[in-house]
């Protein structure tokens, strides 16, 4: 346990009863945590996968078993880097776990990542190991790397096994050309059966771990401004993530509640909200290997989960979308959106098909990663991220000065201190001083400020940040406006070059179905709701705008668009 110094903070009064900013923090590892929750809960249902249970005790079983083969079979040693690359399955909780239960490091790998961008965070992290499933979507990258000399060993689970019964029959009959057969594969020698691992039975040895100073995961981030860094995130950082978020929920992740795992466990957000609490509280995971409406709803039916982690994106296709009725959605009680900024219209439109709580919250991987939230048992103030979680220190600083707070009200960069906050990155000294001030916070670059009742408002991020005639545009106020209009579905705005201003805002489109408006139509819907400065230049419509693989709508995709389609006149 580790204690906060207490200061003097304005968001302590706003605090919903019962709960505490300056209180003692849990930092036992999780693996230890999910363990005992296992011990625990017995026969209880830990895990539902489109309709395949696993319980607590199997899924205990099936960690110390996958652990003791890692150490016996593969090797594996306490301080070694095992990289994990799949969608939502069975199998990435039991790696996951399992890699922690004996000393080794997670690194989580995004099944979309481009090859080179995979081979930069093995040889960066030193993974030798990796584990994934035999399906077109993962394995063949998978397979590059070994050939490539990064990975020696490659631990791949059999997708089908993770299905109910005839699921698995039919996957096998209609989707067998989803499958990759890896014994026929190049990289063949260096393959191991997930499955042969976990029957072989072995006991893994203990392990020591110093919770404050072994890294349990190294989560690569910034691929979209530039080489992916390797956060290092203790087991005290994540585990003291997981204090905190427990104390925030008031026992909302206890059983009898269910979780909604739509959202990918490589993501920090979904590893730690998604899995990590709930289980090591007792409750139930209910998890799809990617969000897919029609088996959402039936997931929905079928399952009945209360709590709903999500992104922006998949709430407003929740609130649009006519099949996503409120009856299929009321067992939801509450609803926390995550990710990226959440936009009015889209909080306006949720609540009148939900009656949940709708939570906006805010984190950042090298805060492993829940940095504040709104309340999650009693309504908060719609527009803001909430209050600062307990235990977390957060100050609002100059954009020109870092070192330089400026006054509650006034706009300027987060910055935070707290137990969740990472080690540094990994072998970049440089890329660590300047993710910190002088004294220590972590810089978020993030823009916004604290009201007077202590709640964050975010404005925009400051790489987003449009500077057009010398003065600041944030195309989140922007898109704001945009979504003002009733026939507009999805909107982003970017900053493009240009030569009398600086640079200018561009937004692109997406209408709703059946619906249309003109781009002088819509600019004068805008007159009065922006400057003209903030007027987009262009506005350019789209069928469908690109989204990260967790769902958020991507800016970079769009810079990228713009300079090799709209600038260069394709």
């Amino acid at each position: 346990m580790n204690k906060p110094v207490s200061a003097p903070h304005p968001w302590i009064a706003a605090y919903p009863e019962g709960i505490e900013w300056d209180v003692p923090i849990d930092t036992t590892p999780v693996h230890e945590q999910l363990l005992a929750s296992c011990a625990k809960m017995g026969d209880a249902t830990a895990l539902d996968f489109m309709g395949a249970t696993t319980s607590f005790r199997r899924l205990g079983e099936q960690v110390n078993a996958l652990a003791g083969a890692l150490q016996s079979e593969l090797g594996v040693k306490k301080g070694d880097r095992v990289a994990l690359l799949m969608p939502n399955t069975p199998f990435y909780v039991i790696a996951y776990f399992a890699v922690l239960r004996i000393g080794a490091t997670v690194v989580n790998c995004n099944p979309l990542y481009s090859l080179g961008e995979l081979s930069h965070i093995v040889s960066n992290s030193g993974a030798t190991v990796l584990i994934t499933v035999d399906l077109k979507a993962t394995y063949p990258n998978a397979e590059k790397l070994v050939g490539q000399g990064h990975i020696k060993k490659l631990v791949v689970a059999h997708f089908p096994n993770a299905l109910p019964g005839l699921k698995k029959i039919l996957f096998s009959l209609f989707k067998g050309k989803d499958i990759v057969k890896p014994g026929s594969s190049p990289a063949a020698r260096a393959v191991i059966s997930f499955e042969d691992l976990i029957t072989r039975g072995k006991t893994p040895t203990s392990v020591q771990i110093d919770s404050e100073k072994d890294v349990a995961v190294q989560q690569y981030t910034g691929g979209t401004t530039g080489t992916p860094k390797g956060a290092m995130l203790s087991h005290a950082n994540i585990a003291a993530n997981m204090s905190q978020i427990d104390k925030w929920g008031c026992g909302l992740f206890y059983p009898p509640s269910k979780v909604v795992a739509i959202l990918p466990f490589f993501h920090i957000f979904a590893m730690t909200v998604c899995m990590n609490v709930p289980l090591c509280s007792g409750a139930q995971v209910v998890m799809l290997p990617r969000f897919e409406m029609k088996a959402f709803l039936s997931l929905m039916k079928r399952t009945k989960p209360n709590v709903l982690p999500a992104v922006p994106t998949l709430l407003h296709a929740l609130a649009t979308k006519d099949v996503a009725t409120a009856e299929i959605l009321a067992p939801i009680e509450v609803a926390i959106s995550g990710g990226a900024g959440l936009p009015g219209e889209t909080r306006e439109a949720f609540g009148k098909k939900s009656d949940a709580i709708l939570a906006e919250g805010y984190g950042l991987t090298e805060a492993s990663p829940v940095v504040a939230c709104a309340a999650l048992r009693v309504p908060s103030k719609p527009g803001s991220i909430g209050l600062p979680i307990p235990a977390t220190d957060v100050r609002f600083v100059d954009l020109d000065d870092p070192e330089s707070e400026v006054a509650q009200g006034e706009r300027g960069e987060l910055v935070l201190k707290g137990p969740q906050v990472m080690l540094g990155y990994f072998n970049d000294e440089e890329a660590t001083k300047g993710a910190f001030t002088a004294n220590g916070y972590l810089r978020t670059a993030d823009v916004g400020y604290l009201d007077e009742d202590g709640y964050i408002f975010l404005v925009d991020r400051i790489k987003d940040l449009i500077i057009c005639s010398g003065f600041n545009v944030y195309p989140r106020a922007i898109e704001d406006a945009i979504y003002h209009h009733p026939a507009v579905d999805e909107t982003n705005v970017i900053g493009v070059k240009d030569e009398y201003r600086g640079e200018v805002p561009v937004a692109y489109v997406k209408l709703k179905d059946g619906q249309s408006v003109t781009e002088g139509g819509l600019k004068s819907f805008l007159e009065e709701r922006l400057s003209k400065l903030e007027m987009p230049r262009e506005i350019i419509f789209r069928d469908e705008l690109p989204k990260t693989m967790i769902g958020k709508l991507s800016k970079n995709d769009l810079r990228e668009d713009y300079e090799k389609n709209v600038k260069a006149g394709g």
